[in-house]
This record gives structure tokens, C-alpha cells and sequence, in this order.
């Protein structure tokens, strides 16, 4: 529920935010963070920019959400409760999005100074999934040694 908040908070502030209206660019993080306001009328990067997605997209993200719901309730354990929260708060916040203007907000810049390596603009929702995933992926790493029927910290 947090990340759902900070993130439909966070786009808010942004839809709302004269400075990045229009092209305009504000900096949360000398040198590392900006802000710039930018519809995404796909998924990740950008993929699947159609003007007919969102026939496919909301449905496909109302399944997500469904399933992520049933396997948060089934977690045994901290840590993939909170990553998959995470990742449901992302997916949620990304899905009412879509609903209310056919597309999401993002807003993020993640850059080293003038080397852009990531040139991709996200947002908090985006955020989530993707530490989100990440926590999955490392605990199923650092699990894979246990035996399935012992407990996990």
C-alpha cells in the first residue's frame, strides 16, 4: 500500500508541477536524478506503443495484480512479502494510470552527469517492481541451497 501511495502521490505532484510542463526538467539530485515529465503509452521502455495496447495491457495487468494478491497472501516469509508488495504497489499504481489517461506517468531520469547509459524516464511504481524483482531473484539465489522445507529468515 506505501508504494501505491508514494507513487500515485509522486504523480501528482508531477501532473501538477508548472516546472515540468512543457518540456521542462527539474533537478532532485545534482548530477545523478532529474525530473521530466513523459507519458508512456507502453510498458517497460517504452515496448508496445499502440494506440490499441490498452485493450490488451489493462486486462493483462488486472491478471498480474490478481495473481500477485494470491501469492502475497500465500508468503511465508518477510522478505518476499515485501518484494512482492512492492511490486504489487508498482503494477497497481502503473495500472490506474492507464485507466485514468490511457497511459502512465513517468517521470524519473536516471543519469552520470552528461553520460546517460539508461536513457529511459520511469517512475516510483516502475521503482518498486524492479527492487522488487530483484529481492526475488536473490532470494531464490541465496535459497537454492536450502532444503525447500526449511525455513527462510
Amino acid at each position: 500500500m506505501l508504494v501505491l501511495v508514494l507513487d500515485q502521490v509522486s504523480k501528482a505532484l508531477v501532473l501538477h508541477s508548472p516546472a515540468l510542463q512543457d518540456g521542462g526538467s527539474v533537478t532532485v539530485v545534482p548530477g545523478i536524478l532529474n525530473a521530466v515529465f513523459t507519458w508512456n503509452l507502453g510498458i517497460t521502455f517504452g515496448m508496445f506503443r499502440y494506440s490499441f495496447a490498452w485493450i490488451v495491457l489493462i486486462p493483462v495487468a488486472l491478471a498480474v495484480i490478481v495473481a500477485l494478491i494470491v501469492w502475497l497472501a500465500k508468503a511465508e516469509h518477510v522478505r518476499v512479502s515485501c518484494a512482492v508488495g512492492a511490486i504489487l504497489g508498482g503494477a497497481a499504481g502503473n495500472v490506474i494510470d492507464r485507466i485514468r489517461y490511457g497511459k502512465v506517468v513517468d517521470f524519473l531520469h536516471l543519469h552520470l552527469g552528461a553520460f546517460d547509459p539508461f536513457p529511459y524516464i520511469f517512475n516510483v511504481g516502475d521503482s518498486a517492481i524492479v527492487l522488487g524483482v530483484a529481492i526475488l531473484l536473490l532470494d531464490m539465489a541465496l535459497s537454492s541451497g536450502k532444503r525447500a522445507d526449511t525455513p527462510r529468515e
